[in-house]
């Protein structure tokens, strides 16, 4: 910046400068603006290509145990099944499984995936880090665009990496690390500091995709969009009423592709949300107020409390009681400023919104909907941090130190295994008592629930090689196995396991009242132990296994059944090579 103040006469210059102009010649020699100076005290950024290679390293290295795992919970459920009828078939609507209306792009990008590499496990897992690490890239630009700090994206980037939640979802095959991707690289030029003209159409492509890949990611551009209209500045002129309008209704227009793929889905299937069980379950079963209430606690916690993420709301709890500290440069005494007022708005809109939807749409309350909410609860808790305390490097490290464990530790209440590594835990006791089944009662009928019923009678799943005859039922509850034990199902062999997390010992509890509102709204119940359900139907249990806090068994009947001829074990089928 050249300094020139008419008002002030020009200030002198050093003795050594004058020697080369002539005396009386006003000077003027360029400086720095107090924000110049600052950032050049910053390290400065790479470029995002460059920063791709390190993040996508690190997400496969802290992952390598769990990259050859089979299919879990509602991989095997949909989202592989879909994936993989359309391999085979080039049907966006799949037939091995209930279609319940999921966009299809995770379908279509698993498939390449597979028809390139070959259908595996590990070429599945390796792909979903892919997508992973492209959101985690987008965390690092966001929170690079509000604070304009390289180590403050750096350190909210680790933290989102190392969030238990995160970490989990990085490699399974499930729609939301899809839609969080999309989504965050979508509010990446949504609330670009240098607006440019296409920015808002960026904006809405990426938020398209995400649309494309869980339907539920249409509430942030809508959001975003009623946001614009009320706390955009009022226009003094028609024309900027008009640009005014334009930006909001860009940020509609993802709806048009969601809608033309569930006209498409209705002209195919009959329904347009899907089969009705599942609409009901997701939607109209939802919307008593108890419930939505309920449920909003439950986010609320999610957000803030949930596998240690309350160490980082803690720490910023306690670093508002702080005045807010200055600059770092000796000759700028500001104050550390706060995050720009519209890249405020923007990310509290998107908190908010998504926590309102997801307390009154969705029946399970799994944590994998709120992906994109993380990462913004961790950029406003670490900036927090920095501009109120000069060592707040250290309050990094332990929110580091706590999510580290909080992957392998399992929180001391009730929550869904995919929200840690208690998901893998889960995987090995199935492989390991459908492996006690194929090595010792291979013509056997197995007694079992979902999704033990298709990972036996499924083999693309990964547990095994061919498929098993099965007879399901609903859970391992009281309930359920007395219904059993009463009807003439046609078994010999149970395969019965944890559905539920219990743990070992739970010292957190609400009572009774909460127990009974968790089954009327949310699912829970209480499976029977092994040895229980050994006795109340009659048999045997012949194995039984048990890792923290979930467990699986094998039981024997002794009955009579009919003889079936068990095919020879061949190897699986890889396609794509």
């Amino acid at each position: 910046m050249w300094l020139s103040n008419p008002s002030r006469p020009p200030p002198p210059a050093p003795a050594t400068s004058t020697r080369n102009f002539p005396a009386g010649l006003p000077l003027k020699l360029p400086r720095l603006s107090r924000k110049h100076h600052e950032d050049a005290l910053q390290p400065q950024p790479l470029r995002l290509w460059q920063i791709f290679p390190l993040i996508f390293i690190c997400v496969y290295l802290t992952h390598l145990t769990v990259l050859r795992l089979p299919y879990y919970w509602d991989e095997a459920g949909y989202y592989i099944p879909a994936a993989y009828d359309f391999l085979r078939t080039g049907s966006l609507i799949p037939h091995s499984t209930l279609t319940n209306a999921h966009p299809p792009l995770p379908s279509l990008y698993l498939a390449l995936w597979w028809k390139t590499s070959g259908y595996l496990p590990a070429v599945t897992r390796v792909a979903m880090c892919i997508v992973s690490s492209l959101a985690l890239l987008a965390i690092y630009q966001l929170t690079l665009m509000a604070t304009r700090r390289v180590l403050i994206a750096a350190a909210v980037t680790l933290l989102t990496l190392l969030y238990p939640v995160w970490f989990a979802q990085s490699t399974l095959a499930q729609a939301d690390i899809f839609a969080a991707a999309a989504t965050l690289w979508a509010l990446c030029f949504y609330l670009r500091n240098e607006r440019r003209q296409e920015d808002p159409w960026l904006a809405a492509v990426f938020f398209s995709i995400a649309a494309l890949s869980k339907e539920t990611a249409i509430v942030t551009p809508l959001a975003l969009a009623l946001a614009e209209c009320v706390f955009s500045p009022h226009p003094p002129s028609s024309r900027q009423f008009i640009r005014r309008l334009s930006r909001p209704a860009i940020l509609l227009t993802p709806t048009l592709p969601l809608a033309a793929w569930y006209a498409f889905h209705r002209y195919k299937t009959g329904y347009i949300f899907g089969n009705p069980e599942y609409f009901r379950y997701n939607a109209t079963s939802t919307l008593d107020p108890l419930r939505i209430v309920l449920a909003l606690g439950h986010r609320l916690f999610h957000l803030t409390g949930h596998m240690n993420m309350f160490v980082p709301v803690l720490f910023t709890a306690a670093a508002w009681m702080l005045p807010v500290r200055h600059q770092a440069h000796p000759h700028n005494s500001e104050n550390i400023p706060p995050l720009d007022r519209a890249m405020q708005i923007g990310l509290w809109t998107v908190l908010i919104a998504n926590t309102l939807f997801f307390s009154v749409l969705g029946g399970a309350l799994l944590t994998r909907y709120l992906l994109p909410l993380y990462p913004i609860v961790l950029l406003l808790c670490v900036y927090t941090w920095y501009r109120r305390l000069r060592a707040w490097g250290l309050l990094f490290l332990l929110t580091a130190v706590a999510f580290s464990l909080g992957i392998s530790i399992n929180p001391p209440y009730r929550f869904a295994p995919e929200d840690n590594l208690n998901y893998r835990d889960m995987v090995v006791l199935q492989q390991q008592a459908i492996h006690q089944i194929a090595l010792h009662y291979a013509s056997a009928t197995i007694l079992t629930a979902w999704p033990a019923t298709d990972e036996l009678s499924k083999p693309e799943l990964g547990y095994v090689r061919r498929s098993y005859p099965t007879v399901a039922i609903n859970d391992f509850t009281l309930a359920s196995i007395q219904r059993a034990g009463e009807s003439n199902l046609d078994y010999s062999v149970a395969l019965v396991f944890s559905t539920k997390y219990g743990p070992p010992h739970l010292p957190f509890s609400l009572g009774a009242t909460n127990e009974a509102l968790d089954a009327r709204y949310f699912n829970g119940h209480q499976d029977l132990p092994p040895e229980t359900i050994a006795r109340l139907l009659g048999g045997t249990v012949v194995w039984h296994n048990a890792m923290n806090g979930q467990w699986a068994a094998v039981l024997h009947f002794d009955r009579p059944q009919l003889a079936r001829w068990a095919a020879p074990l061949d190897p699986p089928t890889i396609l794509g090579r």
